[in-house]
């Protein structure tokens, strides 16, 4: 029996993987029940006020929408690697530092596949991004050893490192009956990240993949980019985005970018931000777009408002428009959102992506031609403007989907058997 968990802890949802005895090597084999029989837990805590309670993914997400006073804390991946994880927030009138609060979810993520695999874990393979940070070296180093210091502290005495693209390519790995080529694309809530590698049943046996590993590369763009960007070209607007003071003077962005991305939304609820929104109510050209965005902090509605984007967003890979209901607005309306704007909004984020794919072949030194599959897999990946940028530059290559939520955590498993038995 395996001795160690594979834990994929994620900007958007969570995952512990462990290969037990006579399980399939598969995300439906390996992964955990962490949540209503599901094998995700959302990466979400609210501080249920009311109750004086701790809650956490999907019940933390419920509760904040049934309207308990509270405070809820998203996308905490995305806090590492930034200055924020040395600060701390306020919660209940007390100082919560942000690694604390990391602290508590992995803490959790550990005690509840503890209680569905009936035993203690010790040991762990984390996934991680090939990037935390963009183009810093030492910043994205120190994410990783904030993450083990973490782990750590939450009682993993041993804890391994793989990236999550090369995770995924574990798990489809163990599926497929011949050598290929395979681009590795994992689109999450924060980053894409991306592997060539050669994957094959030969192959998979093997301690030392590092000759298999032609190459890695990702950038920090995920899921709540693209909530942010559709956000702000549809829904901040009716909040006064993009006008003016009397004087000619835009409002200041920051309120709305704060709002319009997940980690930095209770910032726009502190009593600075609100006397500062004041000040400019007076002075605005359009007033009530002003009382609207103010309405709207006052209620503590932001992070309602970032989950009715989100939806919005999931339901334009399927369909050609959606409707936003704005029911906690004043006044309350609707909103029509195409995914010809959506795409419009995240066109310069894709094409950073596309870039990023392009110098992993170059870094590579491997024609996009020779690429046999493109496995998938993220959450975001369902992005179709995405999706058909990368699939366009390996044309040849045959696309595959894999477990969207589940692919890194069952690939992470396998690397730890493999590492720890």
């Amino acid at each position: 029996m395996t001795q160690a968990c594979g834990l994929d802890f994620g900007t958007s949802n969570s995952t512990v993987g462990w290969l037990r005895p006579g399980a399939p090597h598969s995300a439906a084999g390996a992964l955990l029940p962490l949540e209503e029989g599901k094998p995700t837990l959302p990466s979400v805590v609210f501080f249920n006020a009311d109750d004086d309670r701790v809650c956490y993914g999907r019940e933390a997400l419920a509760e904040y929408l049934e309207g308990y006073e509270g405070r809820l804390m998203r996308s905490l991946k995305s806090l590492l690697g930034t200055s924020l994880i040395d600060g701390q927030t306020e919660v209940a009138g007390r100082a919560l530092p942000f690694r604390s609060l990391l602290a508590q979810f992995i803490g959790e993520l550990k005690r509840r596949a503890e209680g569905q695999a009936g035993r203690g874990f010790e040991q762990a393979v984390f996934g991680r991004p090939v990037f935390f940070v963009d183009d810093d070296p030492e910043a994205d180093k120190l994410a990783e050893q904030t993450l083990l210091e973490v782990a750590r502290s939450v009682g993993f005495r041993e804890v391994s490192f793989q990236y999550e693209p090369i995770a995924a390519a574990f798990d489809y790995e163990a599926g497929i009956e011949r050598e290929e080529l395979v681009l590795i694309a994992d689109i999450g809530g924060g980053t894409s990240d991306f592997s060539l590698v050669r994957l094959g049943p030969e192959r998979a046996g093997r301690t030392d993949r590092r000759e298999d590993i032609l190459a890695n590369g990702g950038v920090h763009i995920g899921g709540t980019d693209f909530d942010k960007y559709l956000s702000l070209a549809s829904v901040m607007p009716l909040l006064g985005y993009g006008s003016n003071l009397l004087s000619g003077a835009a409002i200041p962005s920051s309120y709305y970018f704060n709002l319009a991305t997940w980690h930095t939304i209770n910032q726009a609820y502190t009593r600075r931000s609100q006397a500062q929104l004041a000040d400019l109510a007076r002075d605005a050209a359009e007033p009530d777009k002003i009382a609207r965005l103010r309405n709207l902090i006052e209620d503590r509605a932001g992070h309602w408002l970032a989950i009715q984007v989100e939806a919005a967003k999931i339901g334009l890979s399927a369909q050609p428009q959606v409707l936003i209901e704005l029911d906690r607005l004043s006044p309350p309306g609707e909103l029509e959102v195409t995914r010809a704007g959506f795409e419009a909004a995240i066109g310069q984020l894709v094409d950073s992506v596309g870039a990023t794919v392009g110098a992993l072949f170059a870094q590579a030194q491997v024609k996009p031609e020779a690429v046999d599959t493109i496995f998938f897999t993220g959450g975001s990946s369902g992005v179709s403007l995405l999706r058909e940028r990368i699939g366009a530059m390996a044309p040849g290559a045959r696309r595959v989907e894999g477990d969207l939520f589940g692919s890194i955590g069952a690939g992470l498993a396998l690397d730890a058997q493999r590492k720890f038995g």
